[in-house]
């Protein structure tokens, strides 16, 4: 939004400074290694948003800037989005399969139901 109310000079410098911040933090988290395939392809493809906003911020002036610095912002939202749906989809599935297990003791037995009365 800040390339809607800033000028074209200053929404490329913020795209710039957004876009190294972005490159710096998926240097970090790549240092993870249980993430699974579906977050390292989300974590490419910021990876490459980013670069591509890094150097279109300095490529680019004017009201071409400004627009593909919104879009660019969208492009952010929308991996960040579809990366909080795969993180839901993993975590629900574990859910699901911690309840489908029958509710046993540490040494096998069968848990008593406790009924409130």
């Amino acid at each position: 939004m800040a390339s809607q109310a800033f000028t074209p000079n200053v929404t490329g410098w913020v795209t710039f400074g957004v876009s190294l911040g972005a490159l710096a933090l998926m240097a970090l988290v790549q240092l993870d290694r249980t993430r699974g395939l579906v977050q390292r392809l989300l974590d490419a493809m910021t990876g490459a948003l980013a670069i591509w906003s890094a150097v279109a911020s300095v490529a680019f002036s004017g009201t071409t800037l400004t627009w593909l610095s919104f879009a660019e912002g969208f492009g952010f939202v929308g991996l960040a989005v579809l990366g909080l749906v795969a993180h839901e989809l993993k975590t629900e599935r574990v859910v699901h399969s911690i309840e489908a297990m029958p509710a046993e003791t540490r040494d096998g037995r069968r848990a008593e139901v406790q009924a409130a009365a």
